[in-house]
C-alpha cells in the first residue's frame, strides 16, 4: 500500500519532508520507524498530537524505506486521505494481533 502512494506521488519521507508535511497540513498519517531514535520518537509525536495526524511506529528504518523503494527511512508522512484510512486501518489491525 505504502508502494502505491509513493507511485502516486503521496508520500513525503524524510525527517524534514515529513515535518514539513505535517505542518503545512497535508499529511493525513505519518509513519514513524520503531528503530528511530527516542528524540526523533517524541518530536513527531508531539507535533502530530498539536496537528492532530495519527502517528504510528512501524517496522525498521530499511523496511521502512523498502515499502517505498527507497533506501532506508525513518520517518514518513502520507498525503492522500485514502490510503491514509486505508493504511491506519492496516496497522492497527497489525497492532491488535
Amino acid at each position: 500500500m505504502l508502494g502505491l502512494a509513493e507511485k502516486a506521488g503521496k508520500v513525503a519521507s524524510g525527517e524534514f519532508s515529513t515535518e514539513k508535511a505535517v505542518k503545512s497540513g497535508r499529511a493525513f498519517l505519518v509513519i514513524v520507524s520503531e528503530e528511530a531514535s527516542e528524540n526523533t520518537k517524541k518530536k513527531f509525536r508531539n507535533m502530530c498530537s498539536f496537528y492532530e495526524v495519527p502517528m504510528y511506529l512501524y517496522a525498521a528504518k530499511d523496511a521502512l524505506g523498502h515499502a517505498i523503494g527507497k533506501e532506508f527511512r525513518s520517518s514518513l508522512a502520507v498525503m492522500d486521505e485514502g490510503f491514509a484510512r486505508s493504511l491506519e486501518e492496516k496497522l492497527r489491525l497489525e497492532k491488535t494481533e
